[in-house]
């Protein structure tokens, strides 16, 4: 298998200073400054991100060059695109960090706009597609003046600015997986057969030596209408091209209308136990991670899908990535431990590091950063999942596989997670 050329971009090591203040920040001219300020990284082409900046004083030791606040990737497409001439206004595309004041505020009743501390920018340039490891900027630099004393220096931001290569995998599902689509793996304009997919529906629940992961199965009961409107055993096996099974999902708690409402909520989800083949016993599997999936109602119906490895390293199972996907567009399901993910309560938590190469097929410690993403249609529609798998974390035929039964398990759960009382779509009937 040959990977494409990808590379990363991030900006880390964060910090904003005043040299002449400290940390007396009501000198500098700005109201409602506040600790820490925010930040919005704009490249063109891509969805602004926004993250913190924190306040720190001179005396303050330098930001942990480590901590990395937000990352782009970048495929050979994007790099001759922001390389492209741009407009008359805008000739080239550049890298640009705005910093503003904290939180909007208001006075009297009357809001106050957040102000523009300084805006840092990096024009990009050829050496960004050298596919080399290259640091474009590392320390402090000067983003704005003193309002209120003219001649003096203003704000410092300290940012560190690193292109790393980071060769992918990517793969596709040639048809909806309900239908047992072959796996290809794509190649610029070639199509190369790696996979091909068995899903299968058995309403007969069985018992076998997974047992010991079943969790939180809905509680037995004599309406035979719920009863119906069950979605269970499911079932998508992953074969290699000889063959063999070399990866699989299985629906260990099934998706059933939670009391009160006609979705999977959130009190009760569904759930896939994601597996492998027992190398030592034959026809056995091995439990590899675990995926939960319910439906969030609101403006926009989204299904949360919730991933957890089950680590051999620690003993128990480790939160790897929590995904709200649009119900009705689709959108995007990853698992990449340099961005946060909001919780329950929407502060933003890390994702930890994989710590052994047990967790990720053939993964290094302390390796982490982008591992995989999945791309899935909403509720519906003809759904053709798009995977893409870091080169690192792949070192045989059998470490993709794994990916693959957990990218189909997302795909499944979007319509699992559907209104059961919903009307299915023509075309659509064998999804139930």
């Amino acid at each position: 298998m040959d990977p494409q050329a990808f590379i990363r971009l991030s900006i880390g090591s964060l910090g904003l200073r005043f040299p002449e203040l400290g940390l007396n920040t009501e000198k500098s001219g700005y109201r409602g400054l506040s600790s820490p300020c925010v930040c919005e990284i704009r490249l063109r082409g891509f969805p602004v991100q926004t993250t913190s900046v924190p306040l720190i004083s001179p005396a303050e030791v330098l930001p942990d060059p480590q901590n990395i606040a937000s990352c782009f990737y970048l495929e050979e497409s994007d790099l001759k695109a922001l390389l492209a001439p741009g407009c008359f206004y805008n000739p080239h595309a550049c890298l640009e960090i705005a910093v503003f004041t904290g939180r909007k505020r208001s006075h009297c009743g009357v809001g106050l706009k957040r102000q523009q501390i300084g805006i840092f920018k990096m024009q990009v340039g050829p050496e960004w597609g050298e596919g080399r490891p290259i640091i474009l900027f590392s320390g402090w630099i000067g983003i704005g003046k003193n309002k209120q004393e003219s001649g003096k220096p203003g704000a410092e931001l300290h940012l560190r600015v690193k292109l790393d290569p980071d060769p992918r995998y990517v793969f596709q599902f040639e048809d909806i997986t309900m239908l047992s689509p072959q796996i290809v793996q794509l190649q610029g304009s070639i199509k190369q057969p790696i996979f091909s997919c068995k899903f299968s529906k058995d309403r007969v629940s069985q018992i076998d030596q997974l047992s010991t992961y079943w969790s939180g199965s809905a509680d037995s009961s004599s309406d035979l209408e719920a009863e119906r409107r069950e979605r269970k055993g499911w079932k998508v096996k992953i074969h290699d091209l000889s063959g063999s099974a070399v990866a699989a999902a299985f629906i260990t708690t099934p998706f059933v209308p939670s009391s009160g409402c006609d979705w999977v909520a959130r009190s009760n989800p569904g759930a896939w136990l994601i597996v492998r083949p027992d190398v030592c016993i034959p026809e056995s599997w091995l439990p590899w991670g675990k995926l939960e999936a319910w439906r969030e109602p609101g403006l926009r119906d989204s299904v949360c899908c919730r991933f957890r490895l089950l680590s051999e390293a620690q003993e128990g199972e480790l939160l790897m990535s929590n995904i709200h996907i649009n119900a009705e567009k689709g959108g995007e399901f990853f698992i990449d431990t340099d961005k946060q993910m909001k919780t329950e309560t929407t502060a933003a938590s890390p994702i930890p590091s994989p710590q052994s190469s047990g967790d990720f097929g053939a993964l290094s410690p302390a390796l982490g950063g982008f591992v995989m993403s999945c791309r899935v249609q909403g509720e519906g529609r003809c759904s053709k999942p798009l995977v893409q798998l870091a080169m690192r974390h792949v070192t045989c035929v059998e470490d993709a596989a794994i990916f693959m039964a957990l990218a189909a398990a997302v795909d499944l759960s979007i319509e699992a997670c559907r209104p059961f009382r919903r009307k299915i779509r023509r075309g659509f009937r064998h999804s139930i």
